[in-house]
């Protein structure tokens, strides 16, 4: 299901064709890509969990609702950069740091200070991912780390993602018709064996399946209302009108009233950088992980890996760019975890459902970017946005817990996995990383620096033990 093919065509096992520019890899939809429809339209209706950030912004900031959404439509073009500057994800917030960079903005007094303390958290996160992108020390960090801690951060932030949406008086509790139904039908066609049997048998099946989790958010606009726990959306029609020079002149830096903030806040920012590298870190891995499961099962059609210093710079250019034209407290994240799960499970499905992962999730996120502009869809699928939520929330998890299993090559792996995780959701990222150091240098001693992507796990003494022996 898509339209025009690229005017390029990949050789058998090559990249995906493009034009070099630096450390990017520059391509454009129709010409090096296949543009695919069922990842625009899904991402049409997906738009409404980047809105999401909305009522964030204008609580926590002040912002009137036209300022926010023109903020959101700004990051939403920001996203656009990853597929076509050789990123092969889906781009999205910093999900798991909100709460933290929330807290620390409370501390300051409500105004021109709290956007001050966003203005430098921003820019300093944005430059410190720039950094280490631009001096190739993220790809050694990705590489250095024991697949035990990488096991450990997977499963963690697997779990806490369950968490967030079962956790006494969460989303759960307060949708729990809406979120169960939905789930199980995504569930179902993202990941059920009988559904994959369906879907070879019949086109029909297989056009559902290529949506993703649309059909699960299109089956929410009506199951919510139908169990009476959110009303029915109410349709506007018309066009979003972004109010950029308002934007500018009244929220940013160079707004006479804001200013840039003091050097103390930059100061006082740092501890709070360095915490959210740590999560950001552990999207790095996950995405690597996804992207090499997913290249493994088309049997190497396509020459696609992740490249972490890539998406490190490109992560910081846009961290350093939202904080100095449009500061956001979604931050600007190496990946949406949720959607590069569903986008990487319909590439699996080979080169007729998705040509190239580039043309999957550069085609989502023009859809995610559009939608942004069409009121009839923002008002369609605002009243689900907490479902919506909560659907990413359990996916990322499913699949985080998964990948970080067999992320794991060792019995001993599993060990330090469990409790890093654990570790992580109770304690937070900066005690599991330490603990997970620790453990990993008790455990493997010198080996602790042995090249991990290439260990032969059949010659660890303890591999092929019985669990009950250990």
């Amino acid at each position: 299901m898509s339209w025009l093919g690229p005017a390029i065509k990949r050789e058998y096992g090559k990249k995906q064709p493009f034009i070099p520019f630096g450390p990017f890899e520059i391509r454009l939809p129709f010409i090096h890509y296949r543009f695919e429809v069922a990842d625009y339209t899904q991402g049409l209706i997906m738009c409404a969990v980047c809105l999401g950030i909305i009522p964030i912004l204008t609580e926590y900031l002040g912002m009137p609702f036209e300022i926010a959404i023109t903020i959101v439509i700004l990051n939403g073009f920001l996203y656009l950069w990853h597929a076509h500057l050789g990123d092969p994800v889906v781009p999205g917030w910093i999900t798991p740091a909100i709460p933290l960079l929330l807290l620390w903005l409370k501390t300051f007094p409500e105004g021109v200070p709290r956007l001050h303390a966003l203005i430098a958290f921003e820019f300093e996160l944005g430059l410190f991912s720039l950094i280490l992108g631009a001096t190739g020390l993220a790809n050694r960090f990705v590489n250095l780390v024991p697949d035990a801690l990488k096991a450990g951060i997977l499963l963690g932030a697997g779990v806490a993602a369950v968490r967030l949406v079962f956790e006494k008086g969460g989303r759960f509790d307060s949708f729990p018709w809406t979120i169960t139904i939905a789930i199980g039908f995504a569930f179902y066609i993202l990941f059920s064996n009988h559904f994959k049997t369906l879907r070879s048998k019949h086109v029909s099946f297989k056009y559902l399946s290529d949506l993703g989790l649309m059909p699960a958010l299109i089956l929410a606009i009506f199951i919510a209302p139908l169990f009476g726990e959110l009303p029915w959306p109410d349709i506007k029609w018309g066009f979003t009108v972004p109010q950029f020079t308002a934007l500018f002149t009244q929220w940013t830096p160079f707004a006479d009233r804001v200013g840039f903030p003091p050097m103390s806040m930059y100061l006082d920012a740092a501890p709070l950088v360095a915490a959210t590298y740590i999560v950001l870190f552990g999207e790095l891995i996950q995405a690597d992980a996804l992207i090499d499961e997913a290249r493994e099962f088309r049997h190497g059609d396509e020459n696609i890996h992740f490249d972490a210093n890539r998406n490190n710079i490109i992560v910081g250019l846009r961290n350093i760019t939202m904080s100095l034209i449009a500061p956001d407290a979604s931050m600007c994240g190496p990946m949406w975890a949720a959607m590069q799960v569903v986008e990487c499970e319909r590439y699996k499905h080979g080169q007729e459902a998705m040509d190239s992962l580039f043309g999957g999730v550069g085609s989502f996120r023009w859809g995610t970017f559009t939608g942004y502009f069409f009121s009839p869809i923002v008002t369609l699928v605002k009243p689900i946005l907490p479902i919506a939520l909560s659907l990413t929330m359990l996916v990322q998890g499913y699949v985080a817990v998964r990948v970080g299993i067999l992320k794991a090559r060792t019995f001993n792996d599993l060990g330090v996995a469990g409790i890093v995780g654990a570790v992580l959701i109770s304690r937070g990222a900066g005690y599991a990383f330490g603990v997970g150091i620790v453990l990993c240098l008790l455990i493997y001693g010198k080996d602790f620096f042995r090249k991990w992507q290439n260990y032969d796990k059949t010659k660890d003494p303890v591999f092929n033990s019985r669990i009950g022996g250990e």
